[in-house]
């Protein structure tokens, strides 16, 4: 008999095994360079907002061990504190305002610049600038001489015969000139504006040219619904910098709120009780209340959406 002998194959690595191998390593990458950014997040934004939470059941006056005193805070924020509610409104005030004149006004030079044939870029960076000057102190203060009495604006409208005696001094004018200093940088959601009306198809526009439309009809009938998306995603973002306004407040009052809390909005109040009377907790509590408010807002925006956002899908059909 002969005996025949046969070699055995020579095992191949496995295909699967090999491709594990090389994923493995890109995920091991990608931690590595995500890592800086979640320490970051966990050490000043997680970390300070535990603090803070328990620092609002507290009584703590940056001196003194924080002492545990339950809901105290909270009860006395609305139900004891005529100021805070003074606070709310002035704040509520301002974002009526300040929010829907500063989207149709940065509407207004969106459309305008769409148009522009010559030097749209130098004019773009034009109505752009103010916002990279953003609510700084010193351009709030700038705008307190300017608003103020004897200032230029007050010069100006003594000179037309209108007597106000400086905006900043009247509690029915003060907030008002909050409110422009932030209506005054729109640049921001302007440039958002142009690039969603240039995303507009110019066929819509000339179909309703050839069926007569209007100029008002093709803004209502096209303009909006189209760019509905970009005004939603303007008017949340302006919602939520609107109930954190600070910076212009406190220049315009030195801080004080005044005249008669007149521009007392809320983050000055939370300011005023935190760092200047030393009560740090109910600060804390402050600050909870208004994360809560502005996530109660953002979710009746994101819920009303539904019934005037257009989104296109892919069959070019309106709907969510």
């Amino acid at each position: 008999m002969t005996a025949t002998a046969t070699r055995p194959q020579d095992a191949t690595p496995s295909a699967s095994g090999g491709k594990r191998a090389p994923k493995r390593e890109r995920q091991g990458a990608a931690w590595v360079f995500l890592s800086p950014w979640v320490l970051g997040a966990a050490a000043l934004t997680l970390l300070p907002m535990a603090v803070s939470l328990y620092l609002s059941f507290t009584d703590y006056d940056m001196f003194d061990a924080p002492r545990w005193i339950g809901f105290r805070n909270y009860t006395q924020m609305f139900t004891e504190d005529p100021r805070y509610w003074r606070s709310v409104i002035t704040t509520l005030t301002y974002v009526v305002i300040a929010v829907p004149l500063q989207l149709l006004l940065a509407l207004a030079v969106a459309i305008a610049l769409k148009s522009v044939r010559r030097g749209k870029g130098f004019y773009r960076s034009a109505f752009y600038a103010p916002s990279l000057l953003g609510a700084s102190m010193s351009i709030a203060l700038v705008w307190r001489a300017i608003f103020n009495d004897g200032g230029s604006v007050d010069n100006l409208l003594s000179g037309m015969g209108i007597d106000i005696g400086g905006w900043i001094n009247r509690p029915g004018w003060a907030i008002m000139s909050v409110a422009l200093l932030t209506i005054w940088q729109f640049g921001a959601p302007m440039v958002i504006f142009l690039a969603g009306l240039q995303q507009i198809p110019a066929e819509l526009y000339e179909a309703a040219a050839v069926d007569g439309a209007s100029w008002w009809r093709q803004f209502r009938s096209i303009t909006i619904p189209m760019l509905s998306p970009v005004l939603f995603f303007n008017l949340v973002l302006q919602m939520i910098q609107a109930f954190q306004v600070f910076t212009p407040a406190f220049a315009v009052s030195a801080g004080k709120g005044g005249p008669a809390d007149s521009t007392l909005v809320y983050t000055l109040y939370l300011y005023d009780r935190g760092f200047t009377a030393s009560h740090m907790g109910y600060a804390s509590a402050m600050a909870w209340v208004l994360l809560l408010a502005i996530g109660v807002v953002t979710a009746v925006l994101f819920r009303t959406s539904r019934a005037w956002v257009f989104y296109a899908n892919d069959n070019n059909e309106g709907g969510r």
